[in-house]
């Protein structure tokens, strides 16, 4: 299935794509490209929100805002999210989830991608309207859909207790 129809899904069942999406066999270059598509995504949905920031405050122009939101997003924020993914292997080996870390890495890194497209939406909201209640409606909707979706992709597999999650 494609990526887009994945996203689409996962808004009505993140479960099941996550659990397709991390199957056998496992494949660290296809996280890796989840989580970069993301991270673009992240880049992206900052672009209005800095160029209001630069059409606002001119002292720092619009590259270097870009560029340094470049460098955050697609170097710097992977490894943080790396990192991420290790302590949600760690709270789900601890909540007896059956979820090993390459599960654990595919459910972070998707729910970051499947969540892009409200991000894009929040971006467009401080870009436009600035900051305020419609960018802050929409940015808490992006921030629990990721953690709803990443909590989703981790229980995804079951418990080790016999249970099913």
């Amino acid at each position: 299935m494609s990526v887009a129809l994945d996203i689409l899904r996962t808004y009505r069942a993140p479960r099941d794509v996550v659990r397709r999406r991390s199957a056998p066999p496992a494949s660290e270059p296809r996280a890796l490209a989840i989580l970069m598509a993301g991270c673009l995504l992240m880049f992206v949905s900052r672009w209005p929100d800095l160029s209001r920031m630069a059409w606002e405050d001119p002292s720092v122009p619009l590259d270097a805002r870009l560029g340094g939101a470049l460098l955050g997003w697609m170097i710097i924020a992977p490894l943080g999210f790396y990192l991420l993914a290790l302590l949600g292997r760690f709270a789900s080996r601890a909540a007896r989830v059956r979820a090993g870390g390459y599960e654990a890495r595919v459910a972070l890194f998707w729910a970051l991608l499947a969540s892009g497209p409200l991000w894009l939406l929040n971006g467009l909201m401080l870009g436009f309207a600035g900051p305020g209640p419609a960018a802050t409606l929409t940015g808490s909707l992006a921030a629990l859909a990721f953690l709803v979706f990443w909590g989703a992709g981790l229980l995804s597999w079951g418990r080790n207790d016999g249970q099913e999650a």
